[in-house]
């Protein structure tokens, strides 16, 4: 197949793009650096939030799936940028559609784990449509939007969309900032002596990036119109549990870590479901949260020289 990966330079859309090359498909990559391209791939400078630079790829290259992973990604990100936010995640997805509506290419979205906001109970894909959810931050209410945008041109003109929501992914590929995943942010600031802070009374789902890449990847085989799934792991931990098997690897004492009670308009527990993934899709967690973050931290020691 033709795949267009949009964010292929990103922590999912790269080991995405290269999974799919490696299956023996055709496959571009869309971002918004300046870069040479990807080993065996097309590349494309594009801004998703800019319909006519992303039409412009369209007219010269038709294709038969297109995974959308270009977003703003986490919570303090969409309130520092929002602008930033709400015209990559919500401008940048209805100007794929409305190509997709020209086009026909089957697409699969990426949500995210944090569209289940305030909601306590397990986290299900019907849970939005069965209880009133209050999502927490801009972030989150992007995310839910690309959702009823999909669903909405479905409903209208027919077009063919999955969609992902991914439970805290992580793994190598990531690169430090202030705004990447807490797995990401605990090793950098423990392998370069910062202080970061730990959140006791919150829980995650994690799932790391090979589990997650492996599963995406089979979705052009495993296509049905209008699904959604989980994609996450196996094992519910406190974020606790995983700054200290971070310092352990490290061989650092929690000296400069500062601990709190919980982070407001953020979601206190992400307790997924994952089985329709598992039944539909054969998502299955391989590699545990200790052996990931070991992997994790051996690539950012390599990554930056520490």
């Amino acid at each position: 197949m033709r795949i267009l990966v949009t964010g292929g330079l990103g922590a999912v859309g790269a080991p995405l793009a290269e999974r799919l090359r490696q299956a023996g498909h055709e496959v571009w990559v869309l971002d918004r650096a300046h870069h040479h391209g990807v080993r065996g791939t097309y590349y494309y400078r594009c801004d998703v939030g800019e319909y006519r630079q992303v039409e412009r790829i369209f007219d010269e290259v038709r294709f038969d799936f297109v995974y959308h992973a270009a977003a703003e990604f986490g919570r303090i990100n969409g309130e520092d940028f929002y602008e930033t936010l709400w015209r990559t995640n919500a401008v940048g997805t209805k100007n794929l559609i409305r190509l997709q509506e020209k086009q026909r290419f089957r697409m699969v979205i990426f949500s995210s784990s944090e569209i289940y906001g305030d909601y306590q109970g397990e986290m299900h894909e019907d849970v939005p449509d069965q209880y009133p959810i209050q999502q927490l931050n801009d972030y989150a209410v992007s995310k839910w939007v690309n959702e009823l945008q999909v669903r909405n041109s479905a409903a209208l003109h027919g077009t063919e969309t999955v969609t992902v929501r991914l439970f805290n992914t992580y793994g190598p590929g990531e690169p430090y900032s202030e705004y990447r995943s807490v797995i990401c942010k605990f090793i950098y600031c423990a392998l370069h002596d910062l202080p970061y802070t730990v959140f006791l009374d919150h829980r995650r789902t994690s799932t790391y990036i090979d589990d997650t890449v492996r599963t995406l990847a089979t979705l052009g085989e495993r296509f049905q119109p209008g699904a959604v799934y989980n994609i996450a792991g196996e094992t519910l931990h406190d974020i606790k549990t995983v700054s200290d098997l971070i310092l352990a690897r490290c061989g650092k004492s929690d000296r400069l870590v500062r601990y709190v009670d919980s982070e407001p308009h953020n979601t206190r527990d992400k307790r997924s479901s994952n089985e329709r993934a598992r039944r539909e899709l054969d998502h299955r967690e391989t590699v545990p949260l200790e052996e990931g973050i070991a992997r994790t931290i051996a690539w950012q020691r390599e990554y930056y020289g520490v």
